[in-house]
């Protein structure tokens, strides 16, 4: 099979929310700059237009401040004009703005609306999941409880392809870490015996075990997307008619980056 080309253009959607947005865009154009990522950021799409919040307000600012193309479109009030049907018709429309956009590939980060299945279909967009490959499901909240309730021994953070169905899109790029041995052990055995209501209703998201899986796993994203970024731009990995591909174009199951993602929290 011929080997696949690197990606040269990134499509980057972001509701542009909170400081996370705004950092994450800052740590992929220091990574470009540097030439870790070699790729560029074509266009910046938010779906929040100026003045619908000071904290996308602030994103639109740092977007123009790298020169990057910002297009904006608030789905807020898009939805309030027409109620009934307003997500396939706001997708359409976020289309027709990016028609003279070109991107290899699509980046959701911090994106607050599920894509439907019409953009799907034109672009390759990929999305951070915090599990691993055949994890749970759901929000980064609801990942947790299911770990714990389950007793799960490992989970991870992802890059998935995006799907219609909500984080049902097949892994592109995923780390994994233990959640046993320390520091965990002494936080399980705190919970020991307790049903997962009564450690929600005692202590909520204040649970020790529960805070540490999560600065566990948020400590491993920007690393993973960034990571994420860097293997498409080299040609290891690429999105190939809704499938995951290696570097010869055989489909492959997400590309492992426990390694290099260890490798870098060491470092920092």
């Amino acid at each position: 099979m011929a080997r696949i080309k690197p990606i040269q253009k990134l499509g980057w959607f972001s509701t542009g929310r909170d400081k996370a947005a705004r950092d994450l865009l800052t740590v992929a154009q220091r990574s470009i700059a540097l030439g870790e990522i070699r790729a560029e950021i074509a266009f910046v799409f938010c779906n929040r237009e100026p003045g619908e919040s000071k904290q996308s307000d602030l994103f639109h600012r740092l977007v123009k401040s790298y020169g990057l193309p910002l297009i904006t479109f608030s789905s807020s009030n898009f939805k309030a004009e027409r109620e009934e049907g307003w997500r396939p018709a706001y997708d359409s429309e976020v289309m027709k703005r990016l028609k003279e956009f070109d991107a290899d590939l699509s980046v959701l980060a911090g994106y607050m609306l599920i894509v439907g299945e019409e953009m799907c279909r034109k672009y390759d967009m990929i999305n951070l999941h915090p599990a691993a490959p055949g994890g749970p499901k759901g929000s980064w909240q609801e990942v947790i409880w299911q770990l714990i309730e389950t007793k799960a021994k490992e989970t991870g953070v992802m890059m998935h392809l995006v799907t219609p169905q909500l984080d049902e899109g097949p892994p592109v790029a995923y780390c994994t870490f233990s959640i046993r041995g320390e520091p965990f052990d002494r936080y399980w055995r705190e919970i020991d015996g307790q049903s997962l209501e009564e450690i929600k209703q005692s202590q909520g998201e204040n649970n020790r075990l529960f805070k540490l899986i999560r600065k566990h796993g948020l400590a491993r994203e920007f690393p993973l997307i960034i990571a994420t970024l860097k293997t498409f731009s080299r040609g290891k990995v690429r999105i190939r008619k809704g499938k995951v591909v290696g570097a010869d174009g055989r489909k492959i199951k997400g590309y492992n980056l426990t390694r290099e993602i260890n490798k870098l929290l060491k470092k920092g």
